[in-house]
């Protein structure tokens, strides 16, 4: 086990050394900043982004709107997706909803967004919409895998509801939960960014990454975008984590 981990760390280091080379060979060839800077300009430039009176406010609006889009989602998504995989009625009630959610391009929602909301609740909003189909249709989905006939042995043997709650239901549906999770932030985190570079609230890296566009600041736009594909890994990092905690405790129950 501990052989596989070192290998890919390994093979991990190796990825990113080979993207940093074609980034580097990239910009050799195109030799112009305002296309594609090098790489140690874009690291310089993340460290001047770092270093602004305003970065935190930056980003801490853009995690809060992501972490109360995130929120609502997952509670409602659990809510209905419980609803969904308890009644095959309600799922086929449902159903078409979610597909017609996640049917729906970005940017119409945004669109949309802009004319019912103003500029700081957009991203939430999109952000929202994004991730509440994954968290339905995963806790759905975590639902209708339990096996019915445990539950009726349960019953049978008279095994008390909350003991049912914490031994058979939570354990089936938490892993479904994270995975769902996992996902929902991946693309609600694009969504989110995507949300703010069109709506322009006052303090966000989507507004951020607007400005620098218009300016054709590559390196500024570059560095935004690094940063916020760092705070996506360690948000993907936390929940694994939490999942991976998850079925320890489910191994020991």
């Amino acid at each position: 086990m501990k052989r596989f981990i070192n290998k890919k760390e390994t093979l991990t280091a190796l990825s990113i050394v080979l993207l940093l080379g074609i980034w580097q060979l990239l910009a050799v060839i195109f030799d112009s900043p305002y296309l594609i800077p090098d790489p140690k300009a874009t690291l310089a430039a993340v460290i001047k982004l770092c270093m602004e009176g305003d970065f935190l406010m930056v980003v801490g609006s853009t995690l809060l709107r992501g972490l109360i889009g995130f929120v609502l989602s997952g509670i409602l998504g659990i809510a209905i997706g419980v609803l969904a995989g308890i009644s095959p009625t309600f799922n086929t009630l449902i159903t078409p909803l979610l597909v017609t959610i996640r049917s729906m391009p970005v940017i119409s929602l945004i669109l949309l967004a802009l004319i019912w909301f103003q500029t700081g609740a957009v991203p939430v909003f999109i952000g929202f919409l994004t991730m509440f189909p994954f968290m339905c249709t995963n806790v759905s989905d975590g639902i209708r895998s339990i096996d019915p006939g445990l539950i009726e042995m349960a019953h049978f043997y008279k095994v008390d509801k909350k003991r049912i709650l914490t031994g058979v239901y939570i354990p089936a549906v938490m892993p479904f939960i994270t995975s769902g999770a996992s996902s929902a932030m991946g693309i609600g985190w694009r969504a989110i960014i995507i949300g703010e570079v069109l709506s322009q609230p006052v303090y966000g890296m989507g507004t951020r990454m607007q400005m620098a566009q218009t300016y054709l600041n590559v390196e500024a736009l570059i560095a935004w975008t690094l940063i916020a594909i760092v705070l996506s890994f360690l948000f993907e990092r936390l929940i694994r984590w939490g999942e991976s905690y998850i079925i320890r405790w489910k191994n020991a129950s």
